[in-house]
């Protein structure tokens, strides 16, 4: 039997793609259809709700979603590591539901972040800047939120990175002591680079997203692991084998 999926942000433009695959699917039904500011309880004939709206409105319909027995995957940004924590603590000991929350839908950039994650220990000097297009509502991504936050707990026991004059507004927002630097601008899909400073040295890593089409395999991916979450799953790397092949 397909599983009933209710999308909310259905009217943005990865709302409009997650319905596309959604009603391409014999796994799934699409039965709402929800721009950001429609009444919630329009996705209680679901099973599975997806959050594709807007940083502020997005805890709510995870909360609402919960409250009354849904699953959610969650692929807006502005979940921060604090703000995870504590959907965490709201739901610990809740065996019924699940969350599924995907920072970024690419497999490139997860694989990026994976690599910079490994590259952070041995660079004390690191920032990222990345570029969306112009009508992102927020900065910085919630990739680069991910990536810096990774970055940092990888290096722990090595204590912050080294950012002079953060005081300066031009140096960028600190997350996890890396300063992101955020470009919104015509022409853009989607575009990071993590920078590395060292002796002599710069490593970048760079990943840049061309077309929406590249979120399809993460967005199918997640949407399967949601119908059978439990607790809090963060990163589409938690579903996929970073294995290379035949590891």
């Amino acid at each position: 039997m397909a599983t009933r999926v209710a999308v909310v942000g259905a009217t943005g433009r990865m709302g409009r793609l997650v319905s596309q695959i959604v009603e391409a699917s014999a796994d799934y039904e699409l039965v709402a259809e929800l721009d950001s500011q429609a009444p919630l309880d329009q996705m209680l004939d679901a099973e599975v709700a997806v959050d594709v709206t807007l940083p502020g409105v997005s805890a709510g319909v995870v909360d609402y979603a919960i409250a009354h027995g849904l699953n959610v995957l969650v692929g807006t940004s502005g979940w921060t590591g604090e703000r995870i924590a504590s959907l965490e603590r709201r739901i610990t000991g809740n065996l019924a539901v699940g969350v599924v929350i995907v920072p970024n839908f690419s497999i490139g950039s997860v694989l990026a972040t994976s690599f910079a994650t490994m590259a952070a220990r041995f660079f004390d000097s690191i920032e990222i800047v990345e570029a969306h297009h112009a009508s992102k509502v927020d900065s910085p991504s919630g990739t680069a939120v991910r990536t810096a936050e990774l970055m940092g707990a990888a290096r722990a026991e090595l204590g912050p990175v080294a950012a002079p004059h953060t005081d300066q507004r031009a140096r960028g927002q600190q997350v996890a002591s890396v300063p992101i630097h955020s470009l919104r601008m015509h022409g853009l899909v989607a575009k990071q680079d993590v920078v590395f400073g060292g002796n002599g040295e710069v490593l970048t890593l760079s990943h840049e997203t061309l077309s929406p089409s590249a979120y399809e395999p993460g967005i199918r991916l997640a949407l399967a692991a949601t119908v059978t979450a439990r607790g809090v799953t963060v990163g589409l790397d938690r579903l996929i084998d970073l294995r290379s092949p035949g590891a």
